[in-house]
């Protein structure tokens, strides 16, 4: 697949593939997603001898550490792969679920119905693992998808997507219900940018602020963007500070590498001076802190905070800490660096959480837990295809139902209108 004829002919096939998927049964879908995970348990040998080469040859490449632990696949996660098409398995049948129905003084029913949106085109960099839960997201929303993932990870995405179109030709669904496309040239990126011949009805890009851009910049399709995870966690000045250190350790240091990760924590000044000595106590061993000058005072030692750090979405062992005077003023921090993906407070006041709650703009905002539950399986969704950031559409993480779009059903009894 080479060229624009091959990359065009991908997207028909994945057209007619959508008109069988949006008729197919929840049953069917559930079955196939079964399927699939079965072949990904049968398959984990093969998928993770794909993912050592795809290892070797990033690390050949010097690929930052946050994207090779994106891209780094164990047992543990090629199960927690299956693991999750099973999860959207369970999950209720979004197709042909009714939003609302009515009936008009003339007699008219009306429905509004859920139906899937088309073909989705996914664009994505690292992560093997969103081949698999893109895939499992839009077989259960009854759309086709065509898949375009990273150049470093090309080897795992075909031993993942494999073992998918075989659980689908094991339910009697088309193998195009899941395409990749499988060539590393930019140019089928252009492609599918530009539509696929008018087949593809979404691009949802999933990856860093480069790839985004560009999609966002040249598509001619609707754009489904997930930005990146410029995170706070504010501590209040009403924390509980035992309680305030360990959601940060884990909001920052469970995993760097997630788009979840927090990378500045806002410290109310009221309590920055019990608050810093002891996360600092707990986790500079494993985290470099980069403050203020307020911060600085308090942790001696520590990096000076550019404001390049604060508008830096490090995904590393790295924060950035600013000291701040009250609610208005971490809310303005926020509002000027933050990406509008996930923020959180740290606070025993339900006054202040629900400010807080109510005033920051993001797609995701949460009350004395950790940044990284910004997560669709976390939040039951079974898995995600993204964390929207946008306003139109959807918004956080883009489970089955927002794969949906509707239309509706009007039924009569021979009704003409005056």
């Amino acid at each position: 697949m080479t060229n624009n004829t091959d990359m065009n002919a991908l997207g028909h096939a994945a057209k007619a593939a959508s008109a069988s998927l949006r008729l197919a049964s929840g049953d069917q879908r559930n079955a196939a997603l079964r399927a699939m995970a079965s072949e990904i348990r049968k398959s984990v040998e093969t998928i993770l001898a794909a993912n050592a080469e795809d290892m070797t040859a990033a690390s050949a490449k010097g690929i930052s550490a946050a994207m090779l632990d994106r891209l780094k696949l164990d047992t543990a996660r090629v199960a927690s792969i299956a693991n999750g098409l099973d999860a959207i398995a369970d999950l209720p049948d979004p197709v042909g679920a009714i939003e609302k129905a009515w009936t008009q003084p003339n007699g008219l029913h009306f429905s509004q119905v859920r139906v899937p949106i088309g073909v989705i085109g996914m664009i994505y960099e690292s992560r093997p693992n969103v081949t698999a839960d893109a895939g499992g997201l839009c077989v259960k929303s009854g759309n086709a998808c065509v898949l375009r993932g990273g150049s470093e990870s090309v080897r795992s995405n075909r031993a993942i997507h494999t073992a998918l179109q075989t659980g689908l030709r094991a339910s009697d669904l088309p193998e195009a219900a899941i395409s990749l496309v499988n060539t590393t040239d930019r140019a089928a990126v252009g492609d599918m940018l530009r539509g696929l011949d008018g087949t593809i009805d979404i691009i949802i890009p999933r990856g860093g602020k480069g790839l985004v851009a560009r999609v966002q910049e040249d598509a001619r399709v609707p754009v489904l963007a997930h930005l990146e995870g410029l995170n706070h966690s504010y501590v209040h000045a009403d924390a509980d500070i035992n309680m305030a250190v360990q959601v940060i350790e884990n909001a920052k240091l469970r995993r760097t590498g997630v788009c979840g990760s927090t990378e500045t924590i806002l410290v109310d000044t009221e309590v920055a001076g019990t608050f810093l000595p002891e996360l600092a106590t707990q986790i500079k061993d494993r985290c470099e802190l980069r403050g203020d000058a307020r911060a600085q005072s308090i942790i001696p030692n520590i990096t000076p905070a550019t404001d390049t750090d604060f508008a830096t979405e490090h995904l590393a062992p790295i924060l950035n800490i600013a000291v701040v005077d009250g609610m208005e003023a971490a809310l303005a921090h926020i509002a000027h660096y933050g990406s509008g993906h996930t923020d959180a407070i740290l606070t025993e006041s339900a006054d202040a959480a629900q400010t807080f709650l109510d005033s920051v703009d993001s797609a995701i905002v949460l009350h004395n837990a950790s940044t990284q539950y910004a997560d669709g399986g976390e939040f039951g969704f079974g898995a995600e295809i993204g964390i929207a950031t946008g306003r139109l559409h959807a918004r956080g993480p883009v489970g089955a139902q927002h794969l949906t779009t509707y239309k509706y059903q009007v039924r009569g009894t021979g009704q003409a209108r005056p």
